[in-house]
């Protein structure tokens, strides 16, 4: 499966960058491989770059072991720092839309930002982080992680195109996914509005979608807009657990038309839940 987009990288995200090999050139076909072919792609210990879409800072890893996704290391202290500096130096399970670089092939994907387990390697990384590729599952499940998945299709350039076929509880979903992972691309995709929170999303430190009312997709099939209760559990920095129960209002302009959040209105509503708790 391949989305045949081309990376157009700015001057400043150059300079930020490690050196690019001569099979890492700026531009490329960007394959939306499934993992079953990523597996043969990148066997145990081989070595690649990865790229992260939103700065365009690279590093180079090592896999290391992982059967359901690729548990890796950066190669050197100096490939560790840089991943770090993507993260604004603070490790983190945030999930990363990336472009993994390996003989010619841009292959997209998506990373969380926390050591863990065991490491091997002499690099001031305590642990292995995951890499998670189409159809890459976690270890204790059968099934793609919603944050990984979306940032794998954002890596792709396939968010919009997944964003026009999927039903309202989707939408809703992946809406909520993106404030968890605190990516303005994510939430502004899903968005009847363009998000301009900048302030509020990073106060946001996780949420939950505890509970949505949910009723056969079928009847929604001639309507035009639809509102669906929720139950949100947010955890906001400085403040500790909040609560909203309420409703989501979703909007189309025609039945062939993707389905939007009014996400000012969600915005609204959620803000004026959590002052009052304040």
């Amino acid at each position: 499966m391949k989305s045949f987009v081309a990376i157009l990288l700015s001057v400043s995200m150059l300079l930020l960058s490690t050196t690019v090999n001569a099979d890492e050139e700026v531009g490329g076909q960007i394959e939306m491989l499934p993992w079953d072919k990523v597996n043969k792609v990148l066997p145990k210990y081989s070595k690649f770059t990865v790229m992260d879409v939103e700065t365009g800072k690279k590093f180079k890893v090592q896999r290391r072991a992982g059967s359901h996704h690729a548990d890796v290391q950066p190669l050197t202290a100096k490939e560790t720092k840089i991943m770090k500096e993507i993260y604004n130096g603070k490790w983190s399970w945030k999930r990363r839309a990336i472009i993994v670089i390996h003989k010619g092939q841009w292959i997209a994907a998506s990373m969380h930002g926390m050591p863990h387990g065991a490491g091997a390697l002499e690099n001031d990384f305590p642990g292995h982080f995951c890499i998670h590729f189409h159809g890459s599952t976690t270890h204790r499940t059968n099934f793609m992680d919603l944050s990984h998945k979306l940032m794998i299709l954002k890596a792709a350039g396939r968010l919009k195109e997944y964003a026009s076929s999927a039903d309202p509880y989707e939408i809703i979903s992946a809406f909520i996914s993106g404030f968890k992972q605190q990516d303005e691309v994510i939430i502004s995709t899903f968005s009847l509005q363009k998000i301009k929170e900048k302030k509020l999303l990073g106060k946001i430190e996780n949420i939950n979608l505890n509970r949505m009312s949910i009723v056969p997709v079928e009847d929604h099939l001639n309507e035009l807009s639809i509102e669906v209760p929720v139950d949100i559990e947010f955890i906001i920095q400085n403040k500790g657990k909040k609560y909203f129960k309420g409703k989501i209002y979703l909007v189309r302009f025609s039945q062939a038309d993707a389905w939007k959040i009014d996400s000012v209105r969600f915005l609204e509503e959620t803000e004026l839940k959590l002052n009052k708790k304040t």
